[in-house]
């Protein structure tokens, strides 16, 4: 990297596994746009049967993404990344079958091979930015093109719509960019070696795991920083339900199916822009990164959903579009500082278990969140959002704890760095 620079962290390797990231959303996230609108507005199935759907792919992408971090952490990230990456247009398949659970099939096997990819694709944009204090800039810059082809997507589907095109071809036509985000990944050169990792850290894990001392307190320091932020995760899991109940909180309380696809269009937007600007306003300091994840996090997540809770009160369509960008803001310092301050917290041949483990996380919560969701939403919009609001709360509170015992370990770690 050229220190001299305005974007020191803007390398080859950042550019490409971003594009890959902006053209694997383009491609999937037509299709989570179009399912739910696909499958209870098209199938006519009940709206707790796409809760049953979103469940069993963040379900099964728990296993995934445990599978894929440790697999990556033994024969190398970028393998693991493309192997996965390539099998993710399975989801494209589910517009071709009238049968539900064919579809519903099809959409849990894309999605849970992306999951298998996640946790490696991460730790090689990791390794593209040594330098930590640079991290949260380039995983801002990952989420907001990843999430910016999702901004695509939706416009692509909202245009699909409105011209009365059919679900497969949508669905179809998502293979496309799908293809096209496996050839950027494999221009990648990180991710190729992890046992030079192992070796070269074979003494430091060592005097690290000693009971006491500098190097055991700050050991122990570390540990609670990792446990709290993937319990966090795991919490926000719980209220991180599918963007495909928005889109249809939105199309139903507008009776207008247009509508719930612009709001998919703005949360991904939003979501967007913001991890974009927020990931080079904190720098490496991993305890104001995690003030940030807890209180514009998950904190303001949960007061997105606090107001698609009054959703039945509050029939304005604008108002519902706020509750969502309010989301969509939250989302996107979520996306941009849990990675980032695991990368910093588990390095060299552990970092694919460190991001495999904030994977299962959340997609373990999810797996709960989006079935009491599809559940709770048969009761109605305010007992889904408002548990979905309650539960972000206390993730945020919990992140917001593991301040202090994560400072200390980051202050003990320079000091006895040699550097």
């Amino acid at each position: 990297m050229n220190p001299k620079a305005k974007k020191p962290w803007l390398n080859g390797d950042v550019w490409v596994i971003s594009l890959s990231a902006c053209f694997a959303d383009l491609g999937y996230q037509a299709v989570l746009a179009g399912f739910p609108l696909f499958l209870v507005l098209y199938l006519h199935r009940p709206i707790w049967e796409f809760g049953l759907a979103s469940s069993l792919s963040y379900g099964g992408g728990a296993i995934f993404s445990w599978l894929g971090g440790r697999l990556g952490d033994s024969v190398g990230h970028k393998k693991v990344a493309v192997f996965g990456n390539c099998l993710i247009p399975l989801l494209a398949l589910s517009g071709l079958v009238a049968s539900p659970v064919w579809a519903i099939g099809f959409l849990c096997g894309g999605w849970w091979f992306r999951n298998l990819r996640s946790p490696s694709r991460r730790v090689m944009l990791a390794q593209a930015v040594p330098e930590e204090r640079y991290r949260a800039s380039a995983f801002g810059f990952l989420h907001a093109l990843d999430v910016g082809g999702g901004a695509l997507a939706g416009i692509w589907v909202l245009v699909c719509v409105v011209i009365h095109e059919p679900w497969k071809w949508i669905f179809l036509l998502a293979a496309v960019p799908l293809v096209a985000s496996t050839i950027f990944l494999i221009q990648a050169t990180t991710g190729e070696s992890t046992q030079a990792d192992k070796k070269s850290e074979g003494g430091i894990q060592k005097d690290a795991g000693s009971s006491g001392g500098p190097s055991g307190d700050s050991e122990v320091s570390r540990n609670k920083g990792v446990k709290r932020l993937l319990l966090s995760a795991g919490l926000y899991g719980f209220t991180a339900y599918s963007v495909g109940f928005p889109v249809l909180t939105v199309a139903k309380g507008s009776h207008k199916l247009v509508y719930g696809i612009g709001a998919f269009l703005v949360l991904q937007v939003v979501s967007s822009a913001t991890g974009y600007i927020v990931g080079p306003r904190v720098g490496g300091d991993i305890g104001t990164q995690f003030r940030w994840l807890g209180l514009l996090g998950y904190i303001m997540a949960g007061f997105g959903a606090s107001i698609l809770a009054f959703s039945q009160v509050l029939t304005n369509t604008g108002v519902l579009i706020v509750g969502v960008a309010i989301i969509g803001f939250g989302l996107g310092v979520i996306e941009t500082f849990e990675p980032s301050a695991m990368s910093i917290l588990k390095t060299g041949s552990h970092a694919g278990r460190g991001f495999a483990g904030l994977s299962a996380a959340r997609s373990i919560g999810t797996f709960v969140g989006n079935l009491a969701m599809g559940l709770l939403y048969s009761l109605g919009a305010g007992a889904a959002y408002g548990y979905a609001g309650i539960v972000a709360l206390i993730a945020g509170a919990l992140v917001i704890s593991a301040i202090s015992p994560i400072r200390s370990w980051q202050d003990m770690n320079n000091r006895q760095s040699p550097n």
